[in-house]
């Protein structure tokens, strides 16, 4: 599990709701929906996001405009978004008029201190929506993306579409005394493989671990080979695997399991699931100590390790007689079980849990 929060702050007036004629003649009697806000905002919460209204109300509770003004439109507004199914777990409301210029008013970040002080927001996948130059200055504030919603703009539908179609990816950076690794990966793009940790049969089972898992992997090492290829291969493990589960986001929509393959002779079952808890089995013994320049201990010591930092179940039951085969058909073998686990077939999260 992700353990992180994506949150879609929401502007009001504008956003979900159509601005007044005029603000001086009765602050929206009437309610009008913004067009296309609610099939899009039900994709968005379908795919996990949370809800946050954030609204300027100038000179909100005063003479000009009593309280009771905007309770009566607001809660009308609220009603026909939850009988669709959309809730905003938070509303923040800020009264202040421009000239005050407070910490709570946009593009401020008063109301909003919260959601940065928990350290659980997705920067990455969180996003700020509004019809207004302030609330693309908020998203700044904040270090998320903004959306600008407007006739000369975006449409909601549009919004929706550049926000689901985000491409899944992640670099990670992990340097130790013994080595110093550089792990990207793309789970959306696939055929662009650039590796290099100095050890060649291991450079060329990691190539079809991710061509046949179907994303892009570029990795680079600089590890402590003059004693010999464990930290790297190892780091190499650990560091994928958290490129990877960062990738994932809160992995609403993936497939999830995956399992397979047969190399020649050899044979190789691999069963996974992206579970957020890892577990390593594996059945079946290598009959060389050595492929090329790498011991073949440490072959159950990447999978092993892999699981860990993916957080994954990963089942592997391999036999045959050409060592180099054997463990060839369990690189591809993971790549052929990742490929539909990685893979998006929807929207919803797969697990009874809630969580993964």
């Amino acid at each position: 599990m992700s353990g992180k929060r994506r949150v879609l702050f929401l502007d009001r007036d504008g956003t979900l709701i159509e601005e007044p004629a005029d603000e001086q003649v009765d602050r929206l009697d009437k309610v009008r929906l913004v067009a296309g806000a609610i099939p899009a905002l039900l994709q968005l919460k379908a795919a996990g996001f949370e809800m946050v209204l954030v609204s300027n109300q100038d000179g909100l509770g005063s003479e000009s405009f009593p309280q009771e003004d905007f309770d009566g439109p607001h809660q009308l507004m609220l009603q026909i978004f939850n009988s669709q199914g959309i809730e905003f777990s938070a509303e923040h409301i800020d009264p202040t008029l421009p000239a005050e210029k407070a910490a709570t008013r946009k593009p401020n970040i008063g109301m909003l201190l919260d959601y940065l002080r928990r350290g659980d927001l997705d920067f990455d996948r969180s996003f700020v929506i509004g019809d207004r130059q302030t609330d693309l200055e908020l998203a700044g504030n904040l270090g998320v993306k903004g959306f600008l919603l407007g006739p000369e703009d975006q449409t909601w539908d549009e919004i929706c579409t550049t926000i689901l179609g985000q491409q899944r990816s992640a670099t990670v950076e992990r340097a130790t005394n013994e080595t110093q690794i550089r792990a990207s990966v793309n789970l959306d793009q696939s055929g662009t493989l650039a590796i290099e940790t100095g050890v060649g049969f291991f450079d060329h089972m990691l190539e079809q671990l991710a061509l046949h898992g179907g994303f892009n992997l570029d990795l680079k090492v600089s590890g402590d080979l003059h004693i010999d290829e464990h930290h790297s291969v190892e780091d190499c493990a650990l560091a994928l695997g958290q490129a990877l589960s960062q990738a994932l986001g809160d992995k609403h929509g993936i497939g999830r399991y995956g399992f397979v393959l047969p190399m020649d002779e050899a044979r190789a079952t691999v069963a996974i699931d992206l579970s957020g808890r890892p577990a390593f089995v594996m059945d079946g013994v290598l009959p060389m100590d050595r492929v090329g320049e790498m011991s073949t201990e440490m072959v159950r010591h990447f999978f092993q390790s892999l699981s860990q930092s993916l957080a994954a179940a990963i089942h592997i039951e391999v036999q045959g007689d050409n060592t180099h085969h054997m463990v060839e058909a369990m690189f591809k073998g993971l790549g052929r079980a990742l490929r539909p686990a990685l893979a998006r077939t929807g929207e919803a999260l797969p697990s009874s849990k809630g969580v993964l």
